[in-house]
């Protein structure tokens, strides 16, 4: 168990989202979570990665991924919201900007990156051009360039076209394999039931547990 709700409550822009609710998540697993819009799905990921705060109970954090004392958690690639970048520039040129804050990569492991999601590093097309999905590949590729051992993918296959789905499902099935610890969510009951080993929904302000599709036997994994 890398990360644990106790009792945790949060009301966000009036609505009550959460009221004590708990839950754990084990490391190297493909966590799903599911919820109507606005259940708070986004704002659970923003509370896990300390962006937000809860209202009342805690959010535990394994001491190798947060050390005591500090706000955010180390080593996790993050997709939440759609993040923001230069127009004007490359998407190769955005992210070694964003690499350089901590250089921790080299540049060939930010086109590696861009590569694993399906985009061309070498694409001279600036970041204010891109279409949707394109925008949707520079985030994840952002969100994996450092290697990070924790991925928190809010909609990660949105805008993609359906081979960029698979390509992306096909690597987040890899970085499992690794020893990666993920959660998502996704509008598409399908990337749930295909990917996840532990799903968790929203409901009642409360985290139930569902039983993915694929354990049950009804579909291969």
């Amino acid at each position: 168990m890398i990360i644990a709700l106790k009792d945790v409550s949060k009301t966000f822009k009036g609505q009550v989202l959460f009221d004590e609710a708990n839950a754990e998540f084990d490391q190297g697993k493909i966590h799903g979570i599911t919820g109507s819009n606005g259940s708070g799905k986004s704002v659970l990921f923003k509370m896990i990665c300390g962006f937000v705060r809860p209202d009342r109970g805690e959010v535990q954090i394994d001491e190798q991924y947060q050390k005591k004392g500090t706000q955010f958690p180390e080593n996790f690639g993050i997709v939440i919201d759609r993040p923001g970048y230069l127009g004007g520039e490359t998407g190769l040129e955005n992210l070694k900007r964003l690499a350089e804050i901590r250089g921790k990569i080299t540049e060939d492991q930010v086109r590696e990156a861009m590569k694993l999601t399906g985009l061309d590093p070498n694409l001279k097309q600036k970041v204010n051009q891109y279409s949707l999905g394109m925008k949707q590949k520079l985030a994840l590729a952002q969100a994996i360039m450092e290697d990070q051992e924790v991925l928190l993918l809010d909609e990660p296959f949105n805008a993609l076209d359906s081979e960029s789905v698979h390509q992306i499902r096909a690597l987040l099935l890899e970085f499992k394999k690794q020893g990666k610890t993920i959660f998502l969510t996704s509008h598409n009951q399908e990337d749930i039931d295909l990917l996840c080993d532990h799903v968790l929904k929203i409901e009642k302000s409360k985290l139930i547990k569902v039983k993915p599709l694929h354990l049950e036997g009804n579909i291969e994994k």
